[in-house]
């Protein structure tokens, strides 16, 4: 049971810091965490910025909730999905934030090396191709690139960010919030200056 709170206490911390920076608007979103044989996750129509205990149910995964009363959210099966093809990670932030969003909604990816950090974190960050929320062609879609991936944005959707850890999903998150930003920015002074496959290839040797 004291594990089971401190995940719980995890989701419901990183839930509020995603609404404190507009991550997470309104009802948008949903976090969980890998828990035994099945995971927590945030219920459906609740608010990331705004959780507390009963909006995070258990389920199987099955996709079963394991709570009585308790309806889990209904991006469940892609969170699923990310644990079964990646047994290393514990935890899945899903978020709606506006500059990974204009990108997922404009059908272009972040795949270019603009910046060393990023393609030190990340490699890059591909599109998964459109497909209507909640259904299993989106689960598809967005788990092909979760094989090689830990960050995906979703067309005419959002951002899903995977980790070890909720604190390593979180700074991804962050760090790809503001990489988007500074994407668009590069736009209006006439373009990014993309980095060589030499020069991204020695930063992601370093990974190594």
């Amino acid at each position: 049971m004291f594990y089971k709170n401190k995940l719980v206490k995890n989701i419901i911390k990183y839930g509020k810091i995603c609404g404190e920076k507009s991550f997470s608007p309104g009802y948008s979103g949903n976090i969980s965490a890998r828990y035994k044989n099945g995971m927590l996750i945030t219920t459906s129509g609740s608010s990331n910025g705004y959780l507390k205990k009963n909006n995070i149910v258990y389920t199987d995964f099955e996709g079963n909730s394991l709570e009585v009363g308790k309806k889990p959210s209904s991006e469940k099966f892609l969170h699923i999905g990310i644990y079964k093809l990646r047994p290393e990670i514990n935890y899945i932030i899903h978020v709606h934030s506006p500059y990974l969003s204009a990108f997922a909604s404009s059908g272009r990816d972040l795949m270019a090396p603009v910046m060393a950090e990023n393609v030190f974190y990340f490699g890059g960050i591909p599109l998964a191709e459109y497909a209507l929320p909640s259904t299993m062609q989106l689960v598809d879609n967005t788990l092909k690139h979760f094989d090689k991936y830990d960050a995906v944005l979703m067309a005419n959707h959002g951002f899903i960010v995977a980790s070890k850890t909720i604190e390593d999903a979180y700074m991804k998150l962050e760090l790809a919030e503001a990489y988007a930003q500074v994407v668009l920015n590069t736009e209006v002074l006439g373009g990014p200056k993309v980095l060589s496959d030499e020069e991204a290839e020695l930063i992601y040797n370093m990974r190594l």
